[in-house]
Formats: C-alpha cells, structure tokens, sequence
C-alpha cells in the first residue's frame, strides 16, 4: 500500500463512501444530498478521519457548483436571460438586502459589534446554489414559476457576492503601518474586470461557434469533450483571477453558446462530470463541518443556526408571496433558499483576513452554514411528508397525478390559453384527449369548469410514457416556455418518433428553433389573431369586407412564403435581413399595384 498514489486512495475513499451512502439514502427517502453529506461526515476529521486535507478538496469540489452554472447557463438564451433582468435585480436584491438588514439587525439587537453584524447578514443572506438548483432538477420544478424565481435569486446572490467581497476591506481594522492602497492600482483591477468579462462576451460571441464547428469536424468525440471542459475551465479561471465568480463566469460562457447548435452535445459532454463534482463538492461541504465548535459552544451553534432560519425563511416567504408564487410551490421555494450557501465560506474566510471577524466568530459562522446546509434537506423531506399534504387538502380539488397508463390518440402538452382553444376543438368533435399541465393554480381552474387536466412535468419521458406518448398519433406542444417547449419536442423526437408533432411557436426564433428540430406543423401564437385586427383596422379605414378579407388572404399568403425563405438562412443575420427586405419590398409593389387597379390608374393590357 505504501507505493499506491495518494490520489487514487483518496479517490477509492471517496467513491466507496458515495456508493454506500446515496443509495442508502435514497431508500430511506432521504434524497441524494443528505447521502453525499453523511459520506462526508463520515470519511472525514470527525468521522473515522480517512481525509484530513478538507480545504483542498472543497475548493477542487467547487468546480462542480461552476459545471452547473454553465449548464445552466446554456438553458437560457441572452434574450431569455434578459427578459428576467427585472426579477434578477427586483427581487434578487429584495432577497438579499432584506435578509441581510434583517440578520444583521437582529444581531445588533443581541449586542454584536456592528462590523460583525454587517458581515454576518450579508454572509448568511446567500443560499447555496449547489444544494437548490440540484433539488430543482431533482424535482423537475425548474421550468415552474417557482423554479425561475429562485434561478433569478441565486443569479443575483452570484453577482451580489462581489460587492460584499470588495465592502470587507473597508469595515476591516486598518493598522497604521498599513500602506494605502494607490487609487491606480484601483483603476487597473477595474480594467482588468472589464477587459476580462468583455473578452467571454466577445469570444463566446465570435470564436466558440467557429471553434467547436471546427474541432466537431475531427470527428473526435473525446477531443471534443476535452474542448468542452477547457471552455468552462479557462472562463472560471479567468474570473478567479480578476476576483470575481467563478460561476458567474461560467454562467455568462453558458449563456453565450445557448443559442449554438453544439448546445445539446455540450450537455451531453458535460453532465457526468458535473453530477460528480457535485457529489464531491456535498461530500467535501460534509468532512468541513467542524464539530468541535459544536461541540464547545452547542447553544451557541443552535441559537445561530435556528436563529438566522427563521429571520431569513420569513423573509424568503415574504418575498414569495410579493412575487405571487403558487400557493402550493412556497414551502419549497422558501426552504431551498433559507439555508447557508457555498459562497460563505469564502465571504467569512475573507473576513478573518481583513480583520473584520475573529476566529473563533469566524468558527462558529462557518459551522453554523455546513449545518444549515445539513439541516435543509431534512427539512425538505418533512415538508414533502407533513406540510405539502396539509396544502393539498387545504385545496378544494385535489390535483390529479397520472397513475395508469393513458391511450388517447392526442397528447397536449400545456392547457393554457392556447392549450385550452385545441383541446375544446378536439373534445367538441368527439375526439379524445391526455392534457397536461403544471400549473396547479390552472389544473383546479380547469377542473371546475369539467376538464379533467393532468399535473405533471411533460419534459420528463416517465411522464409522457405514462400518458400514451408510446402509442398516441399527434402531440400538441403548446406550452408557453420557450425552453421547455424545445426541451419536449426534442424529447419527444427521440424516444416517440412515431408522433406527429403540432407546435406553438411564441416568436420567429422559437419558430426556427422547432423547424431545427424536424417540427413541420407550427403556428405563430398571435399570427392569426394579429391578421385578424389588420382586417378590422382595414374595414374601419373603408374597405368593403370582401376587399379586407382578400387583402389579409393575400398577406397571409407572402408571409407564410417568406418565412420559409428566410428559414435558411436563419443562423445567417445579414442574409436573413436581405432576404426580409426583398420581400417587404415585393410585397408593397404588388400590394400598390392592385389598389392602382382597383382605383382605374391603371388599365390592365
């Protein structure tokens, strides 16, 4: 044993402590987090002390929170992620400010210093991204409303930790001897933070597609996997270097290949190794919990965990309330975001070193975090167990689950406004459908007025298997998210291909997105509607009806035709405006040259 390498016993360890606790855990009902937790507990300082150098495997571990920030990132397309800038910046710094006044104030209240009190709510007001969007995905809740709530938070707290990183020099006590800090040197780290953030927008902008386009052509999967992993690792690089997130950073690369057509094979790369370090990350988040603090000071421990909570679970579910999350969804969202994060541990680190926070305060804050990320997902079981069933009932109907199998010819996905108009068609002419939807608040709506509407998640195959996709002939995507609504076609795609596929397009991009995807049946949601008022507007500028019907008809007609023109040449922005252009232009000559001949300007030879 004396010639086997360090690291593969380490790994040994740790693979043998994952295998035993996870499923352990699992079969137990307590969800993977607590296994890789115990694991680490067990495997480390305090448990039968197999791993002493904690630190070490913390910081490696957190490559795997960076993963899945950039996976995350290529869910959401720079016009998606901008659309949500209100709700990032509205309620993300809602969240923290107000978790951090209010842990803050509570302190001060007991007699803590302020400087600590400052740092201490502004170190506990952050959540452990790791441990929530895991859940999130664990639970299929990340395309609910409830779900882009807390990504939003957990953006912000990213871009939040900053700020706080920067504020700790200046609350810290500055010894005489200290050398003032030179207003260039200031200027510099500023430039390097821009050039740096410009360089990943610039790059992911101009020579990722290129790049990935010309490393596909080898034809070397592993090259490309390799290729995959230098991205996400020279982005977190480059941001630890200027001093900011490592998974901001990730993120931002993310979201700059979202809208690539290597998206879905960066995923598929990227996944494994993501779902490991996350695993090692939990383990390593366990082996740091340091129970001779708690075992030094236990009421102390109890009081400032139970304590910081409570203040920031009630203003968590305050926040949930204000943004109008469904009734159901608040428990989860409240819990997920209560408990300590990742980012606390460098917030409290940092701290000590500038002198903000002694020791020992230091000591029990960080422990205080560990064990509140401890705690949450036991938490989360009870409230799966106790208080969501108290929720339902507390529901006039009761939301219907598919347990057996479904064998309607039609499978609609989304009963909402657009849903709803097809599935009444259909049910109107005697033909059957499977309607799904996972909006709760719409579910019970629906059943009152005696549509029998299912609650599921349809990006999950289990679900769709269960609901006849196996044997039906047409689904119908008519789902409001634009994400969600590529993520089921594709789904679909693969392990239904005998469905035939009717789709709701929100814009021209979600259009030319389902079309890339093999998705020939798909309608523009407010195409018709918005031909309809043109025809109106038409009638009440004069012209007869009929003349108002032929000009729409002729309208319809060009456009549908230019769109298919344009299609090609989607992924080419000059191109597809020249084309736009020429048949803008077509379309005024011929449209002047009928009201010339309907007027008598011009007789036809």
């Amino acid at each position: 044993m004396e010639h086997t390498s360090t690291w593969l016993i380490n790994s040994f360890i740790y693979l043998s402590a994952a295998v035993i606790a996870v499923p352990l855990s699992k079969a137990l009902g307590l969800g993977t987090i607590i296994g890789y937790l115990a694991a680490g507990i067990a495997i480390g300082p305090w448990g039968l002390g197999f791993v002493t150098n904690v630190q070490d495997i913390l910081h490696f571990a957190e490559f795997g929170v960076v993963l899945m920030l950039f996976l995350v990132g290529l869910e959401l397309e720079p016009k998606r992620l901008w659309s949500l800038r209100r709700p990032i910046f509205g309620w993300g710094g809602l969240q923290v400010l107000g978790c951090a006044v209010l842990i803050g104030g509570v302190a001060m209240a007991c007699g803590v210093n302020w400087r600590i009190a400052t740092v201490a709510g502004l170190g506990l007001a952050l959540s452990s991204t790791a441990i929530a969007l895991q859940t999130l995905n664990e639970r299929h809740l990340m395309p609910t409303k409830s779900g882009q709530a807390a990504l939003s938070i957990l953006l912000f707290q990213d871009v939040a930790a900053i700020p706080i990183l920067a504020l700790l020099p200046l609350l810290g006590v500055i010894s005489m001897t200290n050398e003032a800090v030179s207003p260039v040197n200031h200027a510099v780290e500023a430039i390097k933070v821009i050039a740096v953030i410009a360089g990943i927008i610039l790059g992911g902008r101009l020579l990722m597609r290129p790049l990935f386009r010309w490393i596909a052509r080898s034809n070397t999967p592993e090259i490309f996997t390799a290729a995959s992993l230098l991205l996400v690792i020279g982005t977190a690089a480059l941001m630890q270097w200027v001093g900011l997130s490592m998974a901001l950073g990730a993120f931002l690369a993310g979201v700059l290949l979202a809208e690539s057509e290597y998206r879905r094979a960066l995923e598929t790369d990227l996944e494994p190794f993501k779902g490991l370090l996350l695993g090692l990350f939990f383990i390593a988040v366990g082996m740091s919990i340091d129970f001779g603090v708690l075992r030094e000071s236990p009421g102390w421990m109890a009081l400032i965990v139970l304590g910081f909570l409570t203040v920031k679970g009630l203003m968590i579910f305050a926040v949930a309330r204000a943004m109008k999350l469904p009734f159901q969804e608040r428990p989860v969202f409240t819990l997920l975001l209560t408990q300590g994060g990742e980012f606390a541990f460098v917030v409290f680190q940092a701290a000590v070193g500038a002198h903000v926070l002694p020791a020992q305060t230091a000591s029990l804050l960080l422990g205080a975090v560990a064990v509140s990320m401890l705690v949450s997902p036991l938490l989360l079981v009870a409230v799966d167990r106790f208080l969501l069933p108290r929720y339902a009932r507390l529901r006039k109907t009761k939301l219907p689950e598919i347990s057996e199998p479904q064998d309607a010819p039609i499978l609609i996905a989304g009963f909402g406004r657009y849903g709803q108009i097809v599935a009444r068609m259909m049910l109107a002419q005697g033909v059957p459908c499977t309607l799904l939807d996972h909006d709760a608040d719409m579910i019970e709506a629906a059943h009152s007025f005696g549509y029998r509407v299912f609650y599921g998640d349809a990006t999950r195959v289990d679900l769709l298997r269960t609901a006849g996709a196996g044997t039906a002939r047409i689904l119908v995507v008519a789902v409001d998210d634009v994400a969600q609504s590529l993520k089921i076609v594709a789904i679909a795609r693969e392990h239904f291909p005998q469905l035939q596929i009717v789709a709701r397009a929100r814009d021209m991009t979600h259009w030319n997105q389902l079309r890339d995807l093999q998705v020939t049946r798909v309608e523009r949601e407010v195409f018709e509607s918005s031909l309809r008022s043109g025809r109106c507007v038409l009638e009440l500028m004069g012209h007869s009806e009929t003349s108002a019907q032929e000009i729409t008809a002729r309208f319809r007609e060009h456009n549908l035709a230019l769109i298919e023109q344009m299609y090609p040449f989607h992924q080419d922005r000059a191109k597809l405006i020249a084309v736009a252009k020429q048949g803008r232009q077509t379309l005024e000559a011929q449209m002047a040259q009928e009201r010339a001949l309907r007027a008598g300007s011009v007789k036809p030879e």
